[in-house]
């Protein structure tokens, strides 16, 4: 009998670290989790995942990377304002914290790191679809993931560690973090929605955003571990397809049987007008993203109505 190779989360309790840490439990396979909870919800991880608080920046993680095959590196400060608002945090979470990842990842003799980039970086690139081949990174969060992009590639260079950059395009699904200080459009259009609240829009509503289910996503995860053409490359995770965030306002309001406009409040600085995922290097490898977007917006609003019956959102 093989046995499955053991697979540690940073960020495990967050949006897409407890849906992979689901995804992976029902595979079988053996899931380690880290997570200091500042960001993520320690009632969101998997019942059978081997917990550990402890933040991506301490030394006290090296031990738990003996024995472990796979890492994905999901663990960041990734709200764009309070990115924004806080410059040095920023740094030393993601920058200094994926570092030391890496570096634990390297005493361990960890076979492959798995870790999040973001399509942030694409902040100044304006040719759609975007490749991976160019980035311009304009914000402090974009900047800090650039950063961590360098250390992956000085930690293939120097020590030989195995890596794949991930650069997420707009992930939705459940359990995505509603709580953050500038919610995502999706989940914060529908918890307004089922509240009887006005949704706010910032700005006219017109920027284009691929988004991209979390299924989806894993499906990509799950590839990583399997197949080594993905071995030290960076990947763009997206649907291939970009909506403007009123016609997510008006699928969200159809699918709700909802009336009523949105509010409007000022643009968010440092945000791209139109992002657009060119996910040709990733269908190479065999992934296409499967998930409709109004089929995962209708679970997205399934689970968020289960959520609000419990009392987890008030």
């Amino acid at each position: 009998m093989t046995t499955q190779p053991r697979v540690l989360i940073t960020g495990v309790a967050g949006f897409i670290g407890s849906n992979l840490a689901d995804r992976l439990l029902k595979e079988n396979y053996p899931v380690l989790g880290i997570d200091n909870l500042s960001y993520g919800v320690k009632e969101q991880i998997p019942s059978g995942v081997e917990f550990h608080k402890l933040d991506i920046r301490s030394k006290d993680i090296y031990p738990i990377f003996n024995n472990i095959d796979f890492v994905f590196h999901l663990a960041a400060k990734n709200c764009i304002s309070d990115c924004q608002a806080d410059p040095v945090e920023t740094s030393d979470v993601n920058i200094t914290g994926t570092a030391n990842v890496f570096e634990a990842a390297r005493r361990a003799k960890v076979k492959k790191v798995i870790y999040a980039e973001s399509s942030a970086m694409y902040e100044g690139i304006h040719t759609l679809p975007t490749s991976e081949r160019e980035i311009a990174a304009h914000t402090f969060y974009a900047v800090s993931k650039v950063c961590g992009n360098l250390f992956a590639e000085s930690y293939r260079r120097f020590f030989d560690l195995t890596s794949v950059g991930l650069r997420y395009f707009n992930v939705y699904g459940p359990r995505q973090d509603y709580r953050r200080t500038m919610p995502p459009v999706m989940s914060s259009f529908i918890i307004k929605f089922l509240r009887k609240e006005q949704p706010v829009i910032y700005g006219d509503g017109k920027k284009l955003r691929d988004f991209i289910h979390v299924d989806d996503i894993n499906a990509f995860h799950l590839l990583c571990m399997k197949d080594d053409r993905v071995d030290n490359k960076v990947f763009n995770l997206g649907s291939g397809e970009n909506y403007s965030v009123l016609e997510i306002y008006q699928i969200i309001r159809d699918l709700l049987r909802a009336s009523g406009d949105p509010m409007f409040k000022p643009a968010l600085p440092g945000e791209a007008e139109a992002t657009l995922a060119d996910i040709s290097e990733a269908k190479k490898i065999g992934w296409k993203p499967n998930v409709d977007i109004k089929e995962g917006l209708r679970g997205l609003i399934d689970y968020i109505q289960r959520e609000v019956k419990r009392g987890n959102i008030v």
